[in-house]
């Protein structure tokens, strides 16, 4: 089964008047939509854009891991683990929340701020909280997080490239799942156009090929 969901189908959110603007992929705060509450572990793909100087006070996670892919801008992260770090394109950020941590992120630069940013359940709850950042990671090289059972592929393509999408091998009678959201540029389905922002949910075995009608990148989870 194949479901695509456009930009514009985002529930809006974050505080404009402060300089936070959230696009949520999922049913989300106020936004309550009991056909829209997840998609396997994925459980949150928001869309965040900061103005210079806004940012996200101290607020608290337990029981889920926070992965963070930077579009454009640099990201400052710290949290109660003692952990301080600034994102950037290319980077990917792994919070895993463990028990239980608060963490801040804020865009103390002088230029905007977008980052995607994906929730995931975690197989097994509990833990220490944990923490990471792979710096410059190669297009193509998928980053597994082990404790959610998902591997996140960044893939970039020129335009006219085609690519067959990732799917898991997960086994006999295992469900398996791939969420898309497209970054930058538009690529074309068979008989769709996606551009920044859509996002693409399918489940089983089977899935189309992909082919990029302008130089593109997305964000593909296997799970």
């Amino acid at each position: 089964m194949m479901q695509l969901r456009r930009a514009v189908e985002r529930y809006r959110g974050g505080d404009p008047q402060a300089g936070i603007e959230t696009r949520h992929a999922f049913s989300f705060g106020p936004h309550y939509d009991p056909d829209n509450l997840r998609f396997g572990p994925l459980i949150a793909c928001n869309e965040e854009r900061l103005k210079p100087g806004a940012g996200f006070d101290e607020h608290p996670h337990r029981d889920v891991e926070i992965v963070t892919w930077v579009v454009e801008g640099e990201l400052t992260h710290r949290d109660s683990a003692g952990h301080a770090s600034v994102v950037r394109p290319g980077d990917v950020q792994r919070l895993s929340a463990g028990s239980g941590v608060r963490h801040t992120e804020r865009n103390e630069g002088e230029e905007p701020l977008r980052f995607v940013q994906m929730w995931l359940e975690p197989l097994r709850p509990g833990g220490e909280p944990s923490y990471e950042i792979v710096r410059g990671i190669a297009a193509g090289t998928p980053y597994a997080l082990g404790n959610a059972g998902a591997a996140l592929h960044i893939v970039r393509l020129a335009e006219g490239e085609s690519r067959a999408l990732p799917m898991s091998d997960a086994g006999s009678g295992a469900e398996t799942r791939t969420h898309l959201q497209v970054v930058r540029g538009r690529v074309r389905l068979p008989d769709e156009l996606l551009g920044p922002g859509d996002e693409l949910r399918i489940s089983g075995p089977h899935a189309p090929e992909l082919t990029a009608a302008t130089p593109a990148e997305l964000l593909i989870w296997e799970m």
